[in-house]
């Protein structure tokens, strides 16, 4: 049985109005994310070789300061460098052994930005700093007892919410997004940077998409190749997004080009960190790899954080896997939501609320629902102990 268990109905009313964003890869809200999730899973890996455990850390604060730079078709140059500061709070001395944090997320995050902004001279174009220090002693000592004990103790008083399933809207705009990310650099889209943003509107059947790419001037000889890349982006969003009902939608492609002053998006780099826009941990894509400012969202910066006992982030997973899991396995629900609530020093497996609101095909609830549903949350969180092995395998969506 479930404690602090609440099943409701709720009724299925489709929106009239819809807005779902997505950030590519290489904006400077999702770069803060990734290289917190980074050096969080690093640390991980470190902890486990010379510990033999994931030790207390929490590094879910990140900060880009944009660069500047001049862009020109054809070339460009870099004149001032992006500085990214990691900071945050982790265990730095363990068992008479000092744990090289600096070393671990300065190279860390060179290798991760190598990896994903293939026109980012990572030696020359991008400084990291290191700020991470000691955690507070009763945290790290609340994360510590969990050692002695099966279940860990939840690191923050927060909340966690998911839903399913996710709208025709959304899967358009996530799956159109990873396609940016994918193409960025590739062969046949040398000029497309990884700084992407995917903005949807749909007003009743009435659907407009903004595109916001940023373009590789090196790689663009002029204006009229320009407007090819535009034209390629707009004909591979297209396809993606017929494919979930949109079809011959409005796509509007870098919609702040002006060609009568010479006034285009375009960057050294592929990111616009590069010149003056700066990024956060936070800011971006929730963990549904969407920002829905029409769905149920939390404010929490999962990114970075411990995946052992901060519920910031378990229970922001585990929620939406609830929600999921109800839609997928029980044939009489159509839609679920999920809100997990926790209180600091409480096992993680014992929310201090769990609040699910489903529709069902009948309108009905039952004592079936509420048996089926109990079970899938119970399921859910009594995994939550082994769900730091997926998130050092990187097997778990956060931004």
């Amino acid at each position: 049985m479930v404690k602090n268990f609440t099943l409701r109905a709720q009724p299925v009313d489709p929106l009239p109005v819809e807005i779902v964003e997505r950030k590519g890869i290489g904006h400077p809200d999702t770069i803060c994310d990734a290289l917190a999730e980074n050096l969080s899973r690093n640390l991980c890996h470190w902890y486990l070789e010379h510990m033999g455990e994931v030790l207390h850390h929490n590094v879910d604060k990140a900060l880009l300061r944009g660069g500047s730079a001049h862009a020109f078709f054809g070339g460009g140059e870099i004149l001032e460098p992006i500085e990214i500061y990691l900071t945050g709070r982790a265990t730095t001395l363990a068992r008479g052994l000092e744990v090289p944090i600096a070393k671990i997320a300065i190279e860390g995050s060179r290798k991760w930005l190598k990896e994903h902004l293939h026109a980012l001279d990572v030696e020359n174009h991008v400084r990291i700093h290191c700020l991470v220090r000691q955690g507070s002693a009763d945290l790290t000592d609340l994360f510590e007892r969990h050692s002695q004990q099966r279940v860990p103790k939840a690191n923050d008083t927060s909340f966690g919410v998911g839903y399913a399933p996710a709208s025709p809207l959304e899967l358009a705009v996530l799956e159109g997004g990873h396609v940016l990310d994918r193409t960025a650099g590739g062969p046949t889209c040398p000029g497309r940077g990884e700084d992407t943003k995917i903005m949807a509107i749909r007003r009743n059947d009435n659907v407009e998409f903004t595109i916001a790419c940023a373009m590789i001037a090196p790689n663009i000889d002029d204006a009229d190749a320009y407007g090819q890349e535009c034209d390629s982006i707009r004909n591979d969003l297209n396809g993606v997004f017929g494919r979930h009902g949109f079809v011959n939608s409005k796509i509007a492609v870098n919609a702040a080009d002006d060609p009568q002053h010479d006034s285009y998006y375009l960057t050294v780099t592929g990111t616009s960190a590069e010149a003056g826009d700066d990024g956060q941990v936070g800011r971006g894509n929730r963990a549904s790899g969407l920002i829905t400012p029409y769905r149920p969202m939390s404010l929490e910066a999962v990114c970075g954080k411990n995946p052992v006992n901060h519920v910031g982030k378990l229970y922001n997973i585990a929620a939406a896997e609830i929600a999921n899991r109800l839609v997928e396995e029980c044939a009489l629900i159509e839609t679920a939501h999920c809100c997990l609530v926790s209180q600091i020093g409480r096992p993680i497996t014992e929310p201090a609320a769990v609040d699910i609101a489903i529709s069902t095909i009948d309108s009905s609830l039952t004592g079936e629902h509420r048996e089926a549903v109990q079970d899938i949350v119970a399921s859910v969180l009594s995994n939550l102990p082994l769900m730091f092995e997926r998130f050092m395998k990187g097997e778990v969506q956060l931004y």
